[in-house]
Formats: C-alpha cells, sequence, structure tokens
C-alpha cells in the first residue's frame, strides 16, 4: 500500500534536513504556508511538523515558529549523561572534587575495616536504613534548622532514587504535579516514567509565580507541587521566606503534597527556613550528600509525614531492597565527625570563586545565577539557536546543555546551563571564553 501523502512529506523535509539542505536553524513556514503550498490541510500540515518534532528534527518556539534543529546535538542531551572525550570540557554535568577527598577516603575505609561492626555491613539492612545511621541524618538536619525524628527518615541510594520512592509511593499515573517551567531534569525523566501530568507554572523573579500556582490549584486537581526553594536548579534562585509562608498556605487550603528537593541547599549560607520546617505534616523534603560530598557516594534520604513512611519503605524494598551499607557507614561517620560541614564550606567558596569567574569571562552577557552556585545560566539573543551554538561549543570540544532538558512548557527558552564545577580553573576561564566568543558570533550568525 502507497505511504499517505503526507508521510512523503515528512521524509523528504527530513532527508533535507539531515542532508543539511536545510540548514540549523532555518525557520520552516507556517503551518497554513505549509498547508497551502503542499496543497494539504492545516490540520495535515501540523501533523507534518508533529512527527518532525517526535523524531528531534524541529522544534516549535511559541509565538516564533518551527525550526530545524542541529541534529549534532542529541535530543536529550542534558537529561542524558552523554559520554565525553578525555580531550573535552564538560560543562554539562557537575561533579567537583576537592584536594584530599581521596585521602579521606582511604581514611575512612581504613576506620570502617577496623570497627567492631564490619561484619554487620555484609548483611541486609533494614529497607530504611540502620537506626543509627538515620539519628545521624537527623542530627545533621538540625544543623539545617529541621527538626527531624529518626522514624521519619528513610535513607535512599541518591537523592534522584529518594525522588523515584516518592513518586512510586505518594502519585499515580495521570495525577497532575504542578512544577517550574523550567526545572530539574531527572524529575521530568520520573514524571515520564510514572506517566504524571507536569504542569508549568511561569516563572518570577526569586521563584514560581505563585498567583499562576493559586489558579492552576483553583482549577485543576494538584496532587503534588515540586520545587526547590533554595538554590533552584536551572536558574539559582533563593525563595524569600514571605513566598514560602504563601506556597505552604496554598498547598494546605488545596491539598497538594510538597515535594522539596534540597540536593543544593547545602551551598546557601543562611538561607530562610526550609518548606518542612514549617509544614512537616505536608512536605516529603528529598536531599543527599552527591552534590555536596562526591558524586559517586550514592547516599540520599528522605523526610517524610509519619503516615507517608511505610508506603516509602514498599518502595525502597521494591526498587534496592536497602541501600549499600558500606557508603551508608562511612556517610554517617563524616556526617557525625564532622567532614560534612568541612567538605560543604569548601565547595560553597570553591562554588563562589568559580561563579565570580564565570561572570567576568561572560561579562555582558545575561546570566542568571546564584553567587554561590556550582551552574550558571546563559540566556541568548531572539535571533541566537542554542542547539546551533551547543553544537558549535561541540566542535570545539566542549559540552553544555540547552534549556530543552529543563523545559516543562511549550515555550523552550534560547538558553544554554554551564556548569562549572567539573574542570580545574584555568581550564574553565580558558572555556568561558570559547563560550563567550562562540555564543556573540552566534548571535550574529
Amino acid at each position: 500500500m502507497a505511504a499517505p501523502r503526507y508521510k512523503k512529506l515528512v521524509d523528504a523535509l527530513a532527508s533535507e534536513i539531515r542532508t543539511g539542505r536545510l540548514a540549523p536553524g532555518t525557520r520552516l513556514p507556517t503551518h497554513r504556508a505549509l498547508a497551502a503550498r503542499e496543497g494539504i490541510a492545516l490540520v495535515t500540515a501540523t501533523r507534518v511538523y508533529a512527527e518532525l518534532e517526535a523524531v528531534g528534527l524541529v522544534s516549535r518556539e511559541q509565538g516564533r515558529g518551527t525550526f530545524v534543529r542541529d541534529i549534532a546535538v542529541p535530543a536529550g542531551h542534558g537529561i542524558d549523561q552523554q559520554a565525553v572525550g578525555a580531550d573535552a570540557v564538560d560543562l554539562s554535568f557537575n561533579y567537583p572534587s576537592l584536594p584530599g577527598q581521596t585521602d579521606l577516603l582511604r581514611q575512612a575505609l581504613r576506620e570502617v575495616a577496623t570497627s567492631g561492626d564490619l561484619d554487620s555491613l555484609l548483611r541486609y539492612q533494614p529497607h530504611r536504613g540502620r537506626p543509627q545511621d538515620r539519628a545521624s541524618i537527623a542530627r545533621h538536619l538540625g544543623c539545617r534548622g529541621i527538626t527531624a525524628d529518626a522514624d521519619r527518615i528513610l535513607i535512599a541510594n541518591g537523592a534522584q532514587h529518594g525522588l523515584a520512592i516518592t513518586v512510586m509511593a505518594m502519585l499515580s499515573a495521570g495525577n497532575v504535579v504542578a512544577v517550574d517551567a523550567l526545572t530539574y531534569p531527572g524529575f521530568k525523566v520520573l514524571a515520564h516514567a510514572f506517566q504524571l501530568d507536569l504542569e508549568p507554572i511561569p516563572i518570577a523573579t526569586d521563584g514560581p509565580d505563585l498567583d499562576a500556582l493559586e489558579r492552576l490549584c483553583a482549577t485543576r486537581p494538584v496532587r503534588a507541587i515540586y520545587t526547590m526553594p533554595t538554590l533552584h536548579n536551572p536558574l539559582g534562585w533563593v525563595m524569600p521566606a514571605a513566598d514560602r509562608t504563601r506556597l505552604i498556605r496554598i498547598a494546605r487550603q488545596y491539598g497538594p503534597l510538597v515535594i522539596e528537593d534540597a540536593s543544593y541547599a547545602y551551598l546557601v549560607e543562611n538561607p530562610p527556613p526550609p518548606l518542612v520546617a514549617t509544614a512537616p505534616d505536608i512536605t516529603v523534603y528529598v536531599s543527599g550528600l552527591s552534590k555536596s560530598i562526591a558524586t559517586g557516594l550514592r547516599v540520599g534520604f528522605v523526610l517524610a509525614p509519619p503516615p507517608a513512611v511505610p508506603s516509602l519503605e514498599r518502595a525502597i524494598r521494591a526498587t534496592t531492597w536497602n541501600t549499600p551499607a558500606l557508603t551508608t557507614a562511612i556517610a554517617c561517620r563524616w556526617l557525625d565527625d564532622g567532614t560534612v560541614r568541612h567538605l560543604e564550606a569548601q565547595k560553597r567558596d570553591d562554588a563562589t570563586t568559580r561563579q565570580a569567574l564565570a561572570r567576568q569571562e561572560l561579562a555582558g552577557l545575561r546570566l542568571i545565577g546564584h553567587p554561590s552556585s556550582y551552574f550558571t545560566w546563559l540566556s541568548l539573543p531572539e535571533e541566537a539557536r542554542a542547539d546551533r551554538l551547543t553544537a558549535t561549543l561541540a566542535r570545539r570540544r566542549i559540552s553544555v546543555s540547552t534549556a530543552e532538558p529543563f523545559t516543562t512548557s511549550t515555550h523552550t527558552p534560547q538558553a544554554i546551563r554551564l556548569a562549572l564545577g567539573s574542570t580545574d580553573l584555568d581550564s574553565l576561564r580558558s572555556t568561558l571564553r570559547t563560550v563567550r566568543q562562540v555564543a556573540v558570533e552566534d548571535a550574529y550568525a
């Protein structure tokens, strides 16, 4: 049977894009213009572009039109961790390391090896962690202004696993979840896997537009609000105390669960109280030590209202049975002896240095970021194309993320996120100079 005519048009446009006859960044005809040119119905033209978008060849931008993507950049770049060559600089993911961390690990392994409970680390652990380990995390949270009973804490295999068990235990397919219009890509992955209905909330100066959030809660059955009030990823905001109070009031009025992601909160000195400190009965607080200590130390934790603990424990049992006892033992030793507080302070200083360097080398460009954050958001001029810029940088052996993985709305801004923590300072300086040069050139390409 012959293929429908619109399929032939899809194939023809796809061929032109893949062979380069339609260059990256080319604005395609409007749906109406394409329909008139090809003699097809408007709904068919819309279907053509939808299929091209589904395979990653074009992107649609609200109010601007449909553009040819640069297919040198994978569509999932920034969600899926791409392999970066040994000669390339990775500004797409953060894995900051401090001098001396290897020696700390070596010493910790010696201490664990000579401890009296070594044999217990070879056995299955309680699903939500040993009581003494949960008590260590409770004391750690106390330093962040959170009064936490160890019975409300569950140890997870990193903060991402903490978010996953929260979704598994507390949400169901089709549930409406309010999220920022730009949000953490890892939560988007979970939403797709568990078939959640993400509703984007527009962005205000220092957090989500709470008027829009309240309108959403009043008109749709919002089951949860996913938020990063202290050091938002990717924009770096710290939500003011008054806005936190209002967000909690909205949640109490309309009933959604609050999921507070505090993975980067350690980088902010003296932030307003966490949401969980104000509303522990409706908030699930998720954090971990991968960002603050080392990415290979997959120890996360969830602080939940007591009624939610059994469901979260079942989700741990279903996914990992229990977290690795050895890494948890090392992490809790470091929590108790002050090593974690020391490393977090060092990383705050390191991130502040790198952020200042970025603002120096990218002066004059539109940067958004917190002064002690390990990432910065570079907004591009309207005429620039983020995927084209990303592909050009990739050819220069520099890996960055576009806004696409962070976007939950229909509008994807022309911007890139620069992770600043994965290379030495000299290399970072020279790399940022290249980013600036390419960004300026791209704006006038």
